[in-house]
């Protein structure tokens, strides 16, 4: 019986093999935005199972650091762990207005979703992402647009010392804003409002500028090339 056993089980394996052909995946992520920076954007190819965020659901830790500061070591930490195959940075550092990045992802077929995240600038908690997207099998060219989501976790006071503020945003931020809003009512990951902003640089009740800092959704466009 024992040696029945290991013959099944090495044929399972021998098949398993066989399935799991490498895929090359090209990324190509355009900002479709006209006054938004990205902070470094996570690419992850990762098994169904697993997810970076869920719409409707609480934010996570790793979810709440990258979205209100633009860090990734947590997520990345999450996708190590669960055997991801990542790319990090790839535009090296920002990812301004109308510009694009690729990257170049070499998978098997059981990290078989993509996800991309990163947090967009400026707001208090907003985030470009896509959610475990099913990566497809066969050879071509896939289009994707992306949305903001707000990872419900800080309000949208819309104030400059409520979030990063790198230097090439810096001059484009007013200055001595009331706030907004100190509250909100979702809690949840969900999709951005919007900056309201205002166009009183050196008060009004956002730091935005509103004819700079508004956006709507999509604010990303992606093109999965898969070879």
């Amino acid at each position: 019986m024992k040696k029945i056993t290991r013959l099944v089980s090495s044929t399972l394996l021998i098949a398993a093999a066989q399935q799991a052909s490498a895929a090359e995946l090209t990324i190509e992520i355009q900002n479709l935005t006209q006054g938004i920076y990205f902070t470094p954007l996570l690419v992850a190819a990762h098994t169904p199972d697993a997810s970076l965020f869920e719409l409707g659901e609480a934010a996570s830790a790793e979810i709440e650091a990258m979205a209100e500061g633009g860090a990734l070591d947590g997520l990345m930490t999450i996708g190590t762990s669960i055997n991801a195959d990542m790319v990090a940075n790839s535009a090296g550092g920002l990812l301004v207005p109308s510009a694009s990045t690729s990257t170049m992802l070499t998978n098997d077929s059981s990290n078989s979703v993509l996800s991309i995240v990163g947090m967009v600038l400026p707001s208090n908690d907003g985030f470009v992402g896509l959610g475990s997207w099913p990566i497809p099998s066969e050879v071509g060219t896939y289009t994707i647009y992306l949305n903001a989501y707000d990872a419900g976790t800080e309000a949208n006071d819309e104030l400059r010392t409520s979030m990063p503020v790198p230097p090439p945003l810096d001059p484009l931020l007013g200055n001595g804003g009331s706030g907004v809003t100190s509250t909100e009512t979702n809690a949840t990951v969900h999709i951005h409002r919007g900056n309201f902003g205002d166009s009183d640089m050196a008060a009004g009740s956002s730091d935005m500028v509103n004819s700079v800092h508004r956006w709507l959704n999509p604010v990303a466009k992606v093109v999965l090339t898969v070879n």
